[in-house]
Formats: C-alpha cells, structure tokens, sequence
C-alpha cells in the first residue's frame, strides 16, 4: 500500500493506495464514528457497496444510492441525501463515505460539509477521475448556468483508494481519467507527460497505473498544500478547464465525460500558448495520443458566443476579461487574461479549423 500525506489548514489526512482496499475500509479511518452513511451511484453500487459494508456492523451503517452520472450534481439530489442523513439519525460524529467517481465525491463531500455546518467524510475513489478531485477538499454542486457554482473548501478525513475498482471502467471512464493525468503532467513534468503521451491507456497493468496515479496525485497534493484556496497556484490545475466547463454546459452535463471535455480544452489552451510563445508544446502529440486512444478529436457545431457566455459565468472570471491557464513551457504553467474580443477569434478559429465535424 503506498501513502501520501495532505496537510491543509484544518488538518491532514493520508491517501492510500493499494489493492483489496474495500474490503479494509473500517480498519483504515482515521477514528471511530457514531454512525455512517455511504454515499454511491447505481452502477458502482451493483459492483463494491456490498464489499465496503461488510467491514461494518450493520446497525452502524446506513446506504443511499443516487442515479449514476453528471446530473446527480444537483440541487435536488443534495437536498434529498440531507433528507436521508436526517432520516437515518445521523449527528455531528458520523461520518459520510463517498464510495464513487467525481460526481459522488463532490456530491457526497458537499453535503458532509453542510449537514449539521459540517461533518466528517472520507473519499473511496472508483474512477481514475476521481485521484484528482478525491484530493485537496473542493466539493460542490452544479448549477443549469454553469459547473461547480455552489459548492466549498472542505478536506476528507482520508482517501482510500483501491484501484482494483478500476477493473470495471468503460473505455470512457478510462479516458476521462487518463486527461487529467495529462493535464499534471503538463502543468509539471515533461518526462511524465512523455511516458503519458506513449502510453495505450486500454492496457495498462496495475503496476504502471499505480505509478500514474502516485504521480498524479503528487503533484495535486503539491499544488493544494502551496495554495489550499485557489488563491495563485492552485489555478494552475485548471489547465484546459475554462473551455472543459463550458462545453459540459453547452452540451449538457453527461453528453461528453469531464476528461474528454478537458482533453478538448487543453488543445484550445495549447494553441493559445504556442501562439502567445510562439513555440511547440505537444500540441500534435497530444492530438495523436487522443486519437489513438479514441477520444472524440471533433465536436458538432457549436456557437462560440454561447461557450464565451458559458466562460464568462466561470468562477475564475476577473470584471470583463477571462483568465486562460497556458504554458510558457512544458511544466510552467501561467495565467493570462484575454478580453472578450480576443478570445471570440480564437475560439472561432479553433472551433472552425480544429474541432468541428
């Protein structure tokens, strides 16, 4: 089992890695806790709910499932899970376990924070994904106008993580996570970013994607421990997500997974870097890598009025002008501000000339 430790202004708390986990969980929380209630999604619940509760007495564990996928991230959803954890007498020394991908964990996490002004919740990732947003405490809900509007800084008591969960991604999930893997490796690492780049994401043995995912989540805890809040650094990891967000929104949450999303935006965001350097930044071996690997390289018609609104909305907006995370070089991440006008003729051009069918 590998451990990394996260220290955040309120506490720290340890990632684990490893095989088997699931079946362990009880043993592995940081205390004990008056009761519990796992949180998971449809689909993950057929396959390791049954493993994580074994470890508990059944008077002390409670279950609520929600629909599998993106528009779980609601307000409705949210208010029915602080139903559930009313109902089934939970206080304010329970826990919540967010046993799923992203939208569980930010789910999950969101109501941990809220229900009683806050109470513990530890992360138990499934998805490749979620080795991202599992870690560094960001917990929300998404909004019809926008993604992650309504949400809070509140760290996990821990991240348990058994990758052999990850045995039963689709291919989707599997590219979903492996972009945001991408995505570190390009805001850190250039020798990360190269093994990434060659890597068939379809065959990977749990020996390398434990390696990946350490790495991963490295340079996340790195980032998060420098800036908590998103005050400087920590913005860097947005890296392809302006545009990610506004075509989830566009779109409609669901229709793109988020990875594939940010693969799309990193290609925005590396044209506007090679552009703004005027050197190459992997551009082309990233779109070959995408390609190789089945991600969708093409988008249906879009207006670029409507994405730049969807941009406007984001959280990270300074007055009129929109900040874009680019890359002076490979591992140097830097954040320019782009008006309006300068943005549409870029996004034209991209849309028109990179991603359109």
């Amino acid at each position: 089992m590998t451990e990394i430790n996260v220290q955040t202004s309120t506490h720290s708390y340890t990632v684990k890695l490893g095989e088997k986990l699931r079946y362990d969980i009880r043993f592995l929380l940081p205390k004990n806790y008056h009761s519990i209630m796992i949180v998971t999604d449809s689909v993950v619940a057929k396959h390791y709910l049954e493993d994580v509760k074994k470890s508990f007495k059944a008077n002390e564990v409670h279950t609520a499932i929600i629909p599998a996928g993106e528009q779980s991230k609601s307000i409705q959803q949210f208010y029915e899970l602080q139903t559930k954890a009313i109902q089934f007498g939970l206080n304010r020394h329970s826990l919540i376990i967010a046993l799923g991908g992203g939208v569980v964990g930010d789910l999950a996490g969101f109501v941990a924070a809220t229900f009683m002004r806050g109470i513990d919740y530890i992360q138990v990732p499934t998805t490749i994904l979620a080795h991202d947003s599992s870690v560094g405490g960001k917990v929300a809900i998404n909004h019809e106008l926008g993604k992650n509007l309504i949400g809070n800084f509140y760290p996990p008591r821990a991240v348990i993580y058994d990758i052999e969960t990850l045995e039963t991604l689709p291919a989707h999930e599997v590219r979903s996570g492996y972009a945001e893997l991408v995505k570190e490796a390009f805001i850190s690492d250039k020798d990360f970013l190269g093994e990434l780049l060659q890597t068939d994401i379809q065959h990977v043995s749990n020996e390398t994607l434990i390696n990946h995912l350490q790495k991963g989540i490295q340079v996340k805890t790195d980032i998060v421990e420098a800036d908590e809040r998103e005050a400087g650094m920590r913005k860097y990891l947005n890296f392809g997500h302006t545009l990610a967000h506004a075509l989830e929104a566009e779109l409609g949450y669901g229709v793109m997974t988020h990875g594939e999303a940010v693969a799309v935006g990193m290609l925005f965001a590396l044209q506007l870097s090679e552009k703004k350097y005027n050197q190459t930044l992997c551009k082309d071996k990233l779109i070959q890598w995408m390609k190789n690997n089945h991600y969708p390289t093409t988008l249906p018609k879009l207006s670029s009025d409507r994405l730049l609104n969807k941009m406007k909305s984001d959280k990270k907006v300074i007055h009129d002008n929109i900040p874009m995370i680019l890359l002076s070089e490979i591992g140097q991440a830097v954040t320019i501000e782009f008006s309006y006008e300068e943005l549409s003729k870029e996004l034209e051009y991209f849309l028109g000339e990179v991603c359109q069918t």
